[in-house]
């Protein structure tokens, strides 16, 4: 049961953490009245947040080797709520861009390698996959659950501006609630004891080794290529509107639809990878989007291929939402000790989120080059190429846990005829 609690927390945790800096995919219009912020304006506060977690992936991972995922969580979602409880009073445009930087370092720096260590220790090393998919699907369950229910309550409100602020208000409490439970129910392990007691210190020799891996960076590229899918997977909706003609109200249903197949896809992808092993599991995933993307890059527009649109958007999605729920649980394959874990996540995640920077700019830089389809095109073109580097990725992956698992079956075998 008390294993359970702790999955419960980590999903909850993991997902509401990410509301309050994303606030703007549900209350765009309502924050610009309310802040009285322009496009630009809202556009560079998720700029600043985005660069700010960027450049603490990695210190943030060193963080997650030196101290204890119970200790580094709770200061991170405490971290959160005080902002939170601060910028429910709309405060400046200065202010608000500290804010969002502050809110970047609690989520990156302090927060998202503990995460992703304490759920690594929580999996057993056969059951990764389990683990991970486990996970994405409880934060994908949370954000749903989370959002839904203040945004309702934000219409009973009267959707204004004191609306907002209490909808900020309650996101911030549900973060500092977080905390509390993160503190009560995940436990310091031996091992997190014995590294602080000893002040464990992960100096530059030990960066370095970790650095070398091979597998550290084809994991990197893997989580690039799928992190780009996942941002092609946001055109979606106006790509069936722009292109085939659909309905604002469609096309918006189909973005949302996709939403929903997040936390059936990342469990059952979770256990599906632990049967076939996590590191054939995602190269098959990548295989497909590379395919699904590169006919979309040739795809003509017109009701005749809106059937052709429709399975690829399906196809994508499932691709999208496995791989998010997989490709932290292919540290344990690739042989990365536990005690590297942060520092791993931490490199894994400064190269592989940075689409956060890249995607959103060539997207909207091709579709005005090239208006239409053929914006569209080349943009999905883009990410197959991207997909299909990370495939042979994946394939590389393969490759060396055959060669890990071969080496450990010769080496018991030969242990066992010692030991006759």
């Amino acid at each position: 049961m008390q294993r359970w609690l702790i999955l419960t927390v980590l999903c909850l945790s993991g997902g509401i953490i990410f509301m309050l800096p994303f606030l703007r995919e549900v209350y765009y219009i309502p924050m610009q009245q309310a802040f009285s912020f322009d496009h630009t304006q809202m556009g560079v506060l998720s700029s600043v947040f985005g660069t700010a977690s960027l450049l603490a992936y990695f210190p943030g991972g060193w963080l997650a080797d030196r101290f204890s995922p119970r200790k580094l969580m709770s200061c991170g979602l405490l971290g959160m709520a005080l902002a939170g409880v601060y910028y429910s009073r709309f405060p400046s445009y200065a202010i608000s861009i500290v804010i969002h930087a502050f809110w970047g370092l609690c989520t990156s720096l302090v927060f998202w390698g503990a995460m992703i260590k304490a759920t690594r220790n929580w999996g057993r090393s056969n059951k990764q996959g389990q683990a991970f998919g486990l996970l994405e699907s409880g934060r994908g369950i949370s954000e749903l659950a989370s959002s839904s229910l203040l945004l309702a309550l934000f219409i009973w409100l009267g959707s204004q501006a004191e609306a907002l602020s209490q909808v900020i208000l309650l996101f911030s409490l549900c973060n500092a609630a977080l905390a509390i439970l993160v503190w009560l129910f995940l436990q310091d392990t031996e091992g997190d004891k014995a590294e602080e007691s000893k002040n464990f210190e992960l100096g530059l020799k030990e960066i370095i080794a970790v650095l070398k891996m091979p597998t550290v960076w084809l994991i990197s590229i893997i989580v690039l290529s799928s992190y780009s899918a996942y941002w092609g997977a946001f055109y979606f909706a106006p790509y069936a509107t722009d292109i085939f003609g659909l309905s604002v109200v469609v096309g918006a249903s189909i973005a949302v639809g996709k939403m929903w197949l997040k936390p059936f896809v990342a469990v059952l992808a979770g256990f599906t990878a632990d049967r076939m092993g996590v590191a054939n599991t995602v190269f098959y995933c990548l295989l497909a989007m590379t395919l699904c993307f590169a006919v979309f890059s040739v795809l003509p527009q017109g009701g005749g291929y809106l059937a052709v649109m429709l399975i690829n958007t399906v196809i994508i999605s499932i691709g999208v939402f496995a791989l998010r729920g997989l490709y932290f649980a292919l540290l344990t394959e690739g042989g990365i000790s536990a005690a590297a874990t942060g520092t791993a996540v931490g490199v894994i995640s400064a190269i592989g989120f940075t689409p956060d920077v890249f995607m959103p700019l060539l997207g909207g830089i091709l579709l005005d080059t090239y208006p239409g389809a053929e914006g569209y095109r080349y943009y999905f073109g883009t990410i197959a190429i991207l997909c299909l580097v990370g495939t042979f990725s994946a394939y590389l992956m393969m490759r060396i846990v055959q060669k890990r698992r071969l080496i450990s079956t010769v080496d018991g075998t030969l242990e066992e005829i010692i030991n006759e």
